[in-house]
Order: structure tokens, then C-alpha cells, then sequence
């Protein structure tokens, strides 16, 4: 079975990310993130996001998304998402988990882009007590369909929440793929996000994700709620070391560019050369196609591994390490089994 576009945490580590984890094994350095290596990490994403901020590094994701929503609401309010979103359904009830009962509400939108007509109405809605009422706003950059929110549209749903003085949280574990197609990495702070979630593991680092705090109020105790999580690496900079290895390098965003570019390849020769259509625009790394049942079994048996989506898309995610000549394979056996 080929796994090249089952997801892009099948790929390995990004050379530079290796050469980085590498070189941060010499020698003795401070433990617990003290380090030279997750300091000059941080300093990078401060940079690149132009703007002051507390930075940590975590383990995964799930973690980093579920201990951000846990600073912006109490265990009796609520997180408003899209209904899609990894948070609703891929972390197994984490946010309520690390927020101690924090509840999560689901709203449409087409192609994983929160609908600000659904947003607002919920906003408008009379608190009962009854019912956990949204105390934070949860955005994925890129989307988990793979589109891209433009600064306008993240505005629209940010304004409206941040006038109630929620807060608001950003999943960015394709947040490279979305810079690499056009989106301002440092537009975020001014947009209103209190935290965001840095993606390392998708753009090609080990399992690195960086936590950033705009609202540095947030950041109270923080090492401590960490440690108690099990999110801190007693040697840190291994954990930091890949991601400032694809940041030093500007791989974070070429790698990314890289992974959009052949998303588009893989989305012009299925559309070219087989019956089926797109289901989603290709704004990033992903590809998601409607295919019938038979076929996805076809294609499957055939040696490529691909997962049927929530809303029914057979999903294809490209990675920086996705080759050319992997699509042009993937295209002729899609085309082949019709």
C-alpha cells in the first residue's frame, strides 16, 4: 500500500528539519525548553508573525488546539467551530478534556469556511442556562478542505466575536499551506486571534507544534499547566529543533509551496483525465473528489491508500515530499479504473 497521499503526517521529516535535529544533538544545553534552540524558535515565529507574543512548543495538535480553547472559555461555555473542524471531530473530546467540560458548537459553511450568517444568528441568541453559551471562536487556516480564508473573510467572523469580548483561536497546522497561497502571516495579530496554533508536523518537522499567545495575559502559569498536561519535553530542543530548521531555511514556506503546487497537478489531471469531479476548491495541499463507492474501492486495491471524507469526498493531500512522478502514477490509475 502507497501512502503518499493518505495525509501529509505520512511523510518523513523535511531535510532541513533533520539536518536541524541533527545539529541540535551536539553537545549539552538547557532542559525544559530553555534552551538556545526553542529560544531562537520562538524568536523566528515572532518574527515572522511581526509582532510580540508568547511562544511554547508542544507535542501535537490535539494538545496544543485543546489547551488554547482552555484559556478562552470555562468549563461551562462553549467554543463556536466549524462543524468539520479538526477540534469537532478528530480529537476525541480533548477540549473538553483539557477545559475541564468546555463544550463545542458546530456551525456550517461551505468547503470548511464558517458561514457569518450561521455564525451571527448563534451570536444573537438568548443565554439560558441550560445550554453552554460561546465564549471563544475556533478558525482553521487552511481549512480541513483544504481552502484558505482570505483577510476579509476571517475579519467578518472575527469582528462580531471579539464586540462580545470573546476570544478567539486559530488551528494553524496548515497554516504554511495557507501562506503559501497568498494569505499575510503577520495580518493575524491585528485580526484579534489570542492564540494560535503554529503547524510544524504537516510542513515537515518531527511532531512540533508551537503555541503562540498574542494575548500574552493568556500565557499566566503556562509552563505550569504544561508540565501537568505532559506537553513538556524535558529536552526541549529537540522539540523546537526541526521547526526552527524549516523556519531558518524559509522551508516552511517553500516546502508548502511545494505541497500546493502538486495539489494542483493532482486536481488538473483527475479533472482532465477521469469522470470524476472536485468537490472543494484546491486552495492548499489537499484535493477532495467525488468518487463513487466502487471506485474508491478500485483505487484501493490498486495499492493507493485514500480516506473518504466527512461530507462523502474521496481526500488526496499532497506534502513536501510529493513527487511529480507520484501524481502522474496516481492520475493513470485513477484514469485507468474509470
Amino acid at each position: 500500500m502507497r501512502y503518499d497521499f493518505g495525509s501529509d503526517n505520512t511523510a518523513g521529516m523535511a531535510p532541513e528539519a533533520l539536518a536541524a535535529l541533527t545539529q541540535a544533538n551536539d553537545g549539552f544545553a538547557r532542559a525544559y525548553g530553555t534552551d538556545d534552540v526553542s529560544t531562537r524558535a520562538a524568536d523566528l515565529i515572532r518574527q515572522r508573525l511581526d509582532t510580540e507574543a508568547e511562544v511554547r512548543f508542544v507535542f501535537s495538535g490535539t494538545a496544543a488546539n485543546s489547551l488554547a480553547l482552555s484559556m478562552l472559555a470555562w468549563p461551562f461555555e462553549a467554543v463556536l467551530a466549524h462543524h468539520a473542524a479538526h477540534v469537532c471531530t478528530d480529537e476525541t473530546g480533548a477540549p473538553g478534556f483539557f477545559g475541564q467540560g468546555v463544550g463545542l458548537i458546530g456551525l456550517p459553511g461551505f468547503s470548511g469556511k464558517i458561514d457569518v450568517g450561521a455564525l451571527t444568528a448563534h451570536l444573537a441568541e438568548t443565554e439560558v442556562g441550560h445550554r453552554q453559551p460561546p465564549a471563544a471562536l475556533s478558525l482553521t487556516q487552511a481549512t480541513e478542505y483544504g481552502t484558505v480564508y482570505t483577510h476579509d473573510e476571517l475579519k467578518a467572523l472575527i469582528d462580531p466575536v471579539k464586540a462580545r469580548g470573546h476570544g478567539v483561536h486559530m488551528d494553524g497546522a496548515r497554516l504554511a499551506n495557507a501562506v503559501a497561497a497568498g494569505f499575510d502571516l503577520k495580518s493575524i495579530a491585528g485580526l484579534g486571534v489570542d492564540v494560535l496554533v503554529l503547524g510544524g508536523a504537516k510542513a515537515g518537522a518531527l511532531c512540533c507544534e508551537a503555541l503562540v499567545m498574542f494575548d500574552t495575559s493568556l500565557a499566566r502559569r503556562i509552563d505550569n499547566r504544561l508540565k501537568q498536561a505532559g506537553q513538556m519535553a524535558s529536552k526541549g530542543r529537540f522539540l523546537a529543533a526541526p521547526l526552527l530548521g524549516l523556519l531558518e531555511t524559509g522551508a516552511w514556506e517553500s516546502h508548502a509551496a511545494h505541497a500546493n503546487a502538486m495539489a494542483l497537478k493532482l486536481a488538473e489531471g483527475i479533472v482532465t483525465r477521469s469522470p470524476h469531479v472536485l468537490a472543494h476548491p484546491v486552495e492548499a495541499n489537499a484535493v477532495f473528489v467525488r468518487m463513487p463507492a466502487a471506485a474508491h474501492q478500485r483505487l484501493n486495491e490498486a495499492g493507493w491508500a485514500c480516506y473518504r471524507f466527512d461530507d462523502g469526498s474521496v481526500r488526496f493531500v499532497c506534502s513536501w515530499a510529493t513527487t511529480v512522478e507520484a501524481v502522474e502514477e496516481l492520475v493513470e490509475t485513477i484514469a485507468g479504473i474509470g
